[in-house]
């Protein structure tokens, strides 16, 4: 079965970055293939980097999936029990299941997978696993206390499970073989992968063949791409062509709320950041109406607080809202000692209050927003520069504690329960993509008590507790609820855009 190794030099991978233009060499494309283009470079195969990119086109699969509605569902594993203490999961593995490669999926080797998930950096990390085995056709999972959100956390890309050959003798991942309904045909980094269906796959039969994956970071050229007809399916578009897209009768245009919101990462720790007055300051100079209204083009996307609506009790529908408050603001910030100079500009005991902000442009409207904030600052005596980079720039930051503020758009439902997802960005040291500098025992109290309880009422109670602890102290500072984005062109049919962002549903579409 076909299948494709990756073996890049730094200097392969940048020249094929700056290759030819990339709209003429896809219009030689298959036209029998179903062309998408979405932002997402295959930087990586290892799952906990890019894995995302493999789920989405259906060739990796996990132990455990989501369905349209956001429920769990069989996976790799055909169904999971718990035992009476809550401390051993059993997952069963669907009969008959095999790779890309036409090697059997087993239990054995899917507990050496998860195994080596378990160590590097991912969801399985932050759960209580202890040991990973297995039972003929079952896989193993032994906790050192409850951790009821377990099969939840197996439906992250970062747990997915490729073949045997797809791993080097010193264990990095080589290829991508996995067990989904398209294989790998042919893999052209960072940029292309093209598709076809895998005639192993147990499930329908997919009515589209073949798909060609491109990344295209600017949006400008996915809007052309979609717009000529050389893309049948695009995602995350400028919303400043939203409207011209809408009347463009060759297409359909996709749009629906996402458990991603867009906010600020502070670095807490910084001399000008640590005091919590101040970071309220900053998010009263925040005009967030007008962002969601003139940049995001939605004036529903507003965030009053971290977690939208669609995300149950993560919202609490009686929270303070987040609003703009200029004098107040201004009030916080003398009270910290923050002064205007002559030219309106804060200073304190000789030093301005500069800042850099970081952002990526993979979504066209971070730069946008950004501008807007260095702006809206700006009108409270803070000095921002913006700089617009590649969005790794943004963990390496936190790593090496240069960051200062980035502005990104964080994912709720990666892992089908947000506490995934709150449990790396909030625990002790904070997180890659949240907090930095700033920790609370109250929130890690709380998450330790929803991973353990399936009491209904203590788990509403501590989802309201962590949202509220999160509004006042504002590690992260909320300034809009996502809208999801594609086109798809009117020659594809049955086309359902995923909520969670898991899955492209490539084995559901037909061609119109």
């Amino acid at each position: 079965m076909p299948h494709t190794a990756l073996h890049l030099s730094r200097r392969q991978t940048l020249a094929l970055a700056l290759a030819a233009p990339i709209a003429p060499s896809w219009a030689a494309a298959d036209k029998d293939a179903l062309n998408i283009a979405a932002p997402w470079e295959i930087n990586s195969l290892e799952p906990s980097r890019a894995g995302y990119v493999f789920s989405r086109l259906q060739v990796s699969e996990t132990l455990v999936e989501v369905d349209t509605e956001g429920a769990l569902a069989p996976g790799l594993a055909a169904a999971w029990e718990v035992s009476a203490n809550q401390r051993l999961w059993r997952f069963t593995l669907r009969a008959g299941a095999r790779f890309h490669d036409g090697s059997p999926v087993t239990a054995a080797h899917v507990a050496q997978v998860l195994q080596r998930a378990h160590k590097a950096p991912g969801v399985l990390g932050s759960t209580p696993l202890q040991k990973i085995s297995a039972d003929g056709n079952v896989v193993l999972l032994e906790l050192g206390r409850p951790f009821t959100a377990l099969p939840a956390f197996l439906a992250h890309t970062s747990t997915q499970i490729l073949a045997p050959g797809a791993y080097a003798a010193d264990g990095s991942v080589q290829a991508v073989i996995g067990s989904g309904p398209y294989q790998i045909s042919r893999l052209e980094a960072p940029q292309k992968v093209t598709l076809e269906r895998f005639d192993g796959w147990q499930g329908p039969r997919p009515a589209i063949a073949k798909v060609s994956y491109l990344a295209v970071g600017r949006g400008e050229t996915r809007n052309l791409l979609a717009t000529s007809g050389q893309a049948d399916l695009v995602f995350t578009h400028d919303p400043a062509n939203f409207a011209r897209l809408q009347s463009n009768k060759a297409l359909q245009f996709h749009t629906l709320p996402i458990p991603r919101t867009l906010y600020l990462k502070v670095n807490a720790g910084h001399p000008f950041l640590k005091d919590v007055h101040v970071r309220r300051a900053l998010s009263l100079a925040i005009n967030r109406a007008g962002i969601a209204s003139a940049v995001l083009r939605e004036p529903r996307a507003a965030a009053t607080q971290l977690f939208p609506p669609g995300l149950g009790e993560w919202h609490v529908a009686g929270l303070q809202p987040l609003v703009r408050d200029l004098p107040q603001a201004r009030a916080l910030l003398q009270a910290a000692g923050w002064t205007p100079g002559a030219d309106g500009m804060l200073q304190r005991n000789g030093q301005a209050f500069k800042l850099t902000l970081r952002t990526f442009p993979d979504r066209p409207e971070l730069p946008v927003v950004a501008t807007a904030l260095q702006a809206q600052l700006k009108t409270i005596g803070i000095d921002v520069a913006v700089t617009v980079g590649n969005s790794s720039e943004i963990p390496a930051g936190h790593q090496d504690g240069s960051l200062e503020l980035a502005l990104l758009a964080r994912n709720y439902g990666l892992v089908p329960d947000p506490m995934g997802t709150l449990l790396q960005d909030f625990g002790q040291n904070g997180g890659d993509w949240g907090a930095m500098g700033w920790s609370s025992a109250l929130v890690r109290e709380s998450l330790q008590t929803l991973s353990s309880t399936s009491d209904a009422n203590r788990r509403s109670a501590q989802r309201g507790a962590i949202t509220t602890v999160l509004q006042a102290e504002l590690p992260v500072i909320p300034i809009a609820w996502y809208q999801h984005t594609a086109t798809s062109s009117k020659r594809l049919g049955r086309v359902v855009i995923d909520p969670l962002e898991r899955s492209y549903r490539i084995d559901r579409m037909a061609w119109a």
